[in-house]
């Protein structure tokens, strides 16, 4: 073999092992947010979030996780430091054709009106009308399974079904990054483990950017790819921990001896982050 040939192969199996790095969905530069009160809600924050990855923030009460949620929604601004969407400032996201969801911990549905009506209302904000605007919203109700509930009222709906609702509002604006702040922290154990799994199902369809915050170990373990764990007073990031394990997850994962190992792991850094400590 000449070395010309030798040298081409050796080029062609260079170039074939490089595997680029998904673009970072979200960056946090030393993020930090001080209130006006002077309230140090999180000490400068770094963070990335590959796009596609779904990630949960992990933490007692009071250490930042739904601020810092709030911040990459863009509903809070930074006190210093920066966070970009996509490599640009969070107020550019529009411009590049991207957009965000954010489904809060409460259902906040439109009581007088249809489930229809009520997802319908997210494209009426970003002006879609008309037959684009009913297919979408059909689109969404087929994914969450509530097709058959678009004409009833939201005290007709179970709470894990108003969630459900939530969830399609934010879902039919086709987002690329959604934020979800405890959607279900009030609801029974049983259906919160099965809108855990609906949620796995969406995440891996729609290829969405998730960034999760709950305060229950065992959710965090069975969605995440990571898990960030937060401490409180102030608000920050003390460690993270990656669930290697493969998706599908189906409940029987919550059984095996790699959930129990990561749920301790997590309670051990939980305890940690619940002690108070002088910065």
């Amino acid at each position: 073999m000449s070395l010309a040939v030798k040298k081409e192969q050796s080029e062609q199996d260079v170039r074939f092992s490089v595997v680029e790095e998904p673009m970072p969905a979200i960056e946090l530069l030393s993020t930090e947010k001080i209130y006006s009160n002077g309230t140090r809600a999180l000490l400068p924050v770094d963070l990335k979030v590959k796009q596609g990855e779904f990630v949960t923030l992990l933490g007692p009460s009071g250490c930042g996780k739904s601020t810092l949620l709030k911040m990459v929604a863009g509903l809070e601004a930074p006190s210093d430091g920066r966070l970009l969407l996509w490599r640009k400032p969070v107020d550019k996201l529009a411009s590049q054709n991207r957009s965000l969801s954010f489904v809060f911990q409460e259902a906040s549905l439109m009581v007088w009106t249809t489930v229809r009506k009520n997802v319908r209302l997210a494209l009426e904000l970003e002006g879609v009308k008309g037959e684009e605007a009913e297919k979408r919203v059909d689109q969404a109700l087929e994914l969450v399974g509530l097709s058959k509930f678009a004409d009833a009222l939201p005290k007709e709906l179970s709470g894990g079904m108003q969630m459900r609702v939530s969830i399609a509002r934010g879902l039919v604006v086709n987002p690329d990054l959604l934020l979800m702040d405890e959607p279900f922290g009030a609801l029974d154990e049983i259906t919160r483990f099965k809108l855990d799994s609906e949620l796995l199902d969406l995440w891996r369809k729609n290829g969405l950017t998730v960034v999760f915050v709950t305060h229950s170990i065992h959710e965090a373990v069975f969605l995440s790819q990571r898990v960030v764990v937060m401490a409180a007073r102030p608000g920050r990031i003390i460690d993270e921990v990656k669930i290697d394990e493969p998706f599908p997850r189906s409940e029987d994962f919550r059984l095996t001896a790699k959930f129990s190992e990561y749920s301790m792991t997590l309670h051990r850094l939980l305890s940690k982050a619940s002690v108070e400590e002088d910065l």
